[in-house]
C-alpha cells in the first residue's frame, strides 16, 4: 500500500493520503510508513510520539511552535473534520511569513506535514474532531510559543463566522511581527 503526495502553498508542507483498499469487512488503509515518509515527503525525521486532542465545533488550537528543539508534525483527523494551517517561520525562506491551510478529515484521510520552522494550528469544522499529532521530537513546554490566531498582518481566513474557542496558550499570543522565528 502506498500514498498519494500533494503539494501546499509552501514549498515545504505537504499533504498525503493513503490509498484506502475496499474489504468485505470494510475499508483498509496505512496510516503511516516511516519508511514511504522518509522516501517521499522529508528524510531525517523519526517521530517520537503521539499526541491526540478531541474538541468540539469552533475550537481553535494553535498557532504554535516551538523555538528550541523545534518539531515537526503530522496532523491527521480520526474523526470529524478541521482546516488544518501552516506558517513558515523562517527568515531565510523565500515564504517567510506566509500560511498555507488544507481541510482534513476523518473522510478524506489526508495528512498535513508541518516541518520544524513553522507553526501550526486548526480549527474545528465539525460537531466535534479528533485529531492526532505526530511530532518529531519532545514537547518542551518552556520552549512553546503562540502567535495569535486572528493577527491582522497574517490575515489567515479560518473560515468562521463567530468568535472561536480558544486555549489557555491563546492568552500568552504575541503578534507576528514580534514572534520569535528560525
Amino acid at each position: 500500500m502506498s500514498f498519494r503526495l500533494g503539494n501546499t502553498a509552501l514549498r515545504d508542507v505537504k499533504v498525503f493520503e493513503p490509498q484506502i483498499e475496499a474489504r468485505s469487512t470494510g475499508a483498509f488503509f496505512r496510516s503511516f510508513d516511516q519508511d514511504w515518509f522518509n522516501a517521499n515527503v522529508s528524510r531525517g525525521y523519526l517521530f517520537t510520539h503521539d499526541e491526540q486532542a478531541v474538541c468540539p465545533r469552533n475550537a481553535l488550537v494553535g498557532l504554535t511552535y516551538q523555538v528550541q528543539n523545534p518539531r515537526g508534525i503530522v496532523l491527521r483527523v480520526l474523526s470529524g473534520e478541521v482546516f488544518a494551517v501552516a506558517l513558515d517561520l523562517r527568515r531565510m525562506s523565500i515564504t517567510f511569513g506566509r500560511w498555507t491551510g488544507e481541510p482534513l478529515s476523518a473522510s478524506n484521510c489526508r495528512q498535513l506535514w508541518v516541518p520544524p520552522g513553522f507553526a501550526h494550528g486548526y480549527i474545528v469544522r465539525s460537531e466535534v474532531a479528533e485529531v492526532l499529532s505526530k511530532a518529531s521530537s519532545p514537547r518542551l513546554a518552556d520552549s512553546e510559543r503562540t502567535i495569535c490566531w486572528d493577527d491582522a498582518d497574517l490575515n489567515i481566513d479560518w473560515g468562521v463566522a463567530a468568535s472561536p474557542i480558544i486555549d489557555r496558550k491563546q492568552r500568552n499570543c504575541v503578534d507576528f511581527n514580534v514572534a520569535e522565528y528560525f
